[in-house]
């Protein structure tokens, strides 16, 4: 089964940074979909980010353009989203996913197989 394993979460102030990472064990796959996904208590799980391995698209959420950024790492079952400029409402729980069967294209990246466990980001006022 594909392993997904996320890190890199905090506790900073408003207008600080962080770089989160995750990598992927494919298990035999040479590209997968991967992204970032949030989801605060109460709330619905919303999708952050997502880059195809393979050289495909990046995608991004509305609300995080011009302030995250998803990139590929020189393994490419290694993705990191580099968080700039954060509000206090950018705090959740930010999930790593990953899916070897999907190119990312399409809307297809908000349905991944497989999930991290998770690493908290807190963004203090």
């Amino acid at each position: 089964q594909v392993q997904v394993t996320e890190s890199g979460g905090g506790s900073v102030q408003a207008g600080g940074s962080l770089r989160l990472s995750c990598v992927a064990s494919l298990r035999g796959y040479t590209y997968a979909c991967m992204g970032w996904f949030r989801q605060v208590p109460g709330k619905e799980r919303e999708g952050v980010a997502a880059i195809y391995g393979g050289g495909g698209g990046i995608y991004y959420a509305d609300f995080v353009k011009g302030r995250f950024t998803i990139s590929q790492g020189g393994a490419k079952n290694t993705i990191f989203l580099q968080m700039n400029s954060l509000k206090p409402e950018d705090t959740a729980i930010y999930y790593c996913a990953a899916d070897p069967l999907i190119d990312c294209s399409g809307g297809a990246w908000k349905t991944m197989d497989y999930w991290g466990k998770g690493t908290q980001v807190t963004v203090a006022s």
